[in-house]
């Protein structure tokens, strides 16, 4: 698979405190809202982001770094084991002041591992509909 890495970059009119009240959230861009409120990220813990229609998505926070930075492990289905490269995509989030404004990066990457050795002939579809979804999302 030639393509591994989804990036977007996005202003949002909202201060980098709102932004953060958002990509902070485990899992929130996967999960229905009420599933994910009133959870914050913590490095080393994990959760399951629920969502109707689309199923449960295993999410693991590698690194956070309060109102700049959140690092995630997202698997595109159940992997019934830990986390890791080859069963899971790495979603970050990067957060920086511009004026009033905040600029949100996002970056998804592992899609190629995902496909390794053939334990995921789904993963281009996965790596499509990444992109679709963060193409049309700006606060996920």
């Amino acid at each position: 698979m030639g393509e591994d890495m989804i990036r977007r970059d996005t202003p949002i009119d909202a201060s980098v405190e709102r932004v953060w009240s958002l990509v902070s959230a485990p899992g929130f861009w996967v999960a229905d809202p009420a599933s994910v409120r009133s959870t914050t990220a913590v490095e080393g813990e994990s959760t399951v982001a629920k969502t109707h229609g689309f199923g449960r998505f295993p999410v693991r926070v590698v690194k956070a770094d309060p109102l700049s930075y959140v690092a995630y492990r997202r698997a595109p289905a159940s992997t019934g084991g830990e986390l890791g490269q080859g069963n899971s995509t790495l979603v970050e989030f990067t957060l920086s002041a511009e004026g009033d404004r905040t600029r949100r990066t996002v970056t998804e990457s592992g899609f190629a591992a995902l496909a390794g050795g053939g334990a995921r002939p789904d993963a281009p579809e996965h790596f499509e509909a990444g992109r679709r979804s963060w193409r049309r999302s700006p606060t996920g």
